[in-house]
C-alpha cells in the first residue's frame, strides 16, 4: 500500500471513529441560525449501536436557563434507557438573546420560532442518519427548569408530536390552560418542597387549572429537594416506558393519584375527591409517584 493510499485508510478511520459508524451508532450535530426568539439552537443526535428496527420514539433532552445540554446524549443512563427501549436521542442547546429581564427565557416560548427549529433539526437528522422516522416518531420531553418550561410550552404548541413529558422545577411559562389535546398528552410536573416558592407556585397553579379540565398529569413534590434534578428522572424514566407501551392513553382508567394523603387507588368511575388529584397511567408509576411524594424509598 502507497504512504498516500495508507493516509487515505486512516483519514476514512478516523471519520468512522467519530461518527460512531464502527460501532454501528452514529452522533450528529446540527444547529439553526439565529431566529425571532432564541440566539443558538443547536442539537445533538445520537443513535444506540445496532438499532435497526425503527425507533420507537425521540427523547429529547433540554437543559435548564441557556445551557449546553448537547453533552447529555453521554449520559450513560439516558444511553442505556435509549439502547433498552429502542430510542433516538436528541439534545438541545438554546439561548436567548440579551434583553431584559433576563431570568424571563424567551426562547422556551417555542411557538415563536425555536420549536419549530427543533422539528427542523429532527427532519435533518432523519435524512443525514437515514432513519426516517426520526422526523415524525412520538417525542418523550425530559427537561430539567427551562428544560421543563420549553416542554410545557412545546406541548402547547404541537401536541400531537408528543407521547409523553415532564415540567421539572421551571418558573417561567407563557401558556396557562392548553388547548384539549395537549390536555391528553401524559405529563408529570415535578416540584421541589425546598425550591423558590413562586416556581412552585407557578408549577402547582398550571397543573390545577389543567386538571381540573382533566388534563393527563400527575404533580409530584420531592419534600427534599430543592432546585435539583434529585428523583424526578428515576420517576420520568418508569413514566415513560409505562406510556409508550399502551396502546391508548385515553382509554385507559389509570390510577388516582390523592395529593393530600399521599396515596393512590385505581380510578375510581365517580366520587372522585373535589381537590387536584394525580392521574397516573399504571400502578408501577403510581407506586414511583407515591415513593417520591411521600419521600420513601423506590420499591426493588
Amino acid at each position: 500500500m502507497t504512504t498516500g493510499k495508507r493516509a487515505a485508510c486512516v483519514a476514512a478511520f478516523a471519520v468512522m471513529l467519530l461518527s460512531g459508524a464502527v460501532a454501528n451508532a452514529q452522533v450528529l450535530d446540527e444547529a439553526a441560525p439565529p431566529g425571532s426568539n432564541y440566539d443558538k439552537a443547536e442539537f445533538r443526535l445520537w443513535t444506540p449501536p445496532a438499532s435497526t428496527a425503527p425507533f420507537k420514539a425521540v427523547l429529547i433532552l433540554v437543559p435548564g436557563s441557556n445551557g449546553d445540554g448537547r453533552p447529555a446524549v453521554d449520559d450513560p443512563v439516558w444511553q442505556e434507557f435509549a439502547k433498552r427501549l429502542n430510542l433516538a436521542i436528541v439534545a438541545c442547546r438554546f439561548t436567548d438573546k440579551p434583553h431584559d429581564p433576563s431570568f424571563i427565557e424567551e426562547y422556551v416560548n417555542v411557538s415563536q420560532g425555536s420549536g419549530q427549529a427543533l422539528i427542523n433539526a429532527l427532519a435533518s437528522f432523519a435524512a443525514k442518519a437515514g432513519r426516517p422516522e426520526i422526523a415524525t416518531a412520538p417525542l418523550l420531553l425530559w427537561g430539567m427548569s427551562a428544560g421543563g418550561q420549553f416542554n410545557y410550552e412545546f406541548v402547547a404548541w404541537k401536541p400531537e408530536r408528543v407521547a409523553a413529558f415532564v415540567v421539572n422545577k421551571g418558573g417561567i411559562y407563557y401558556s396557562a390552560l392548553v388547548p384539549a389535546a395537549a390536555r391528553r398528552v401524559p405529563g408529570m410536573l415535578f416540584v421541589g418542597g425546598k425550591d423558590l416558592e413562586f416556581r412552585t407556585n407557578t408549577i402547582v397553579g398550571l397543573f390545577a387549572v389543567n386538571r381540573r379540565a382533566g388534563a393527563l398529569w400527575a404533580l409530584a413534590e420531592e419534600p427534599g429537594a430543592a432546585h435539583v434534578v434529585g428523583r424526578s428522572r428515576d420517576v420520568a424514566l418508569v413514566f415513560y416506558e409505562d406510556v409508550l407501551a399502551m396502546k391508548s392513553v385515553t382509554a385507559t382508567p389509570g390510577f388516582l393519584g390523592d395529593l393530600k394523603t399521599k396515596t393512590f387507588q385505581p380510578m375510581p368511575a365517580a366520587g372522585a375527591p373535589n381537590y387536584p388529584t394525580a392521574w397516573l397511567p399504571t400502578e408501577r408509576v403510581a407506586r414511583a409517584w407515591r415513593a417520591m411524594v411521600a419521600d420513601q424509598p423506590f420499591d426493588q
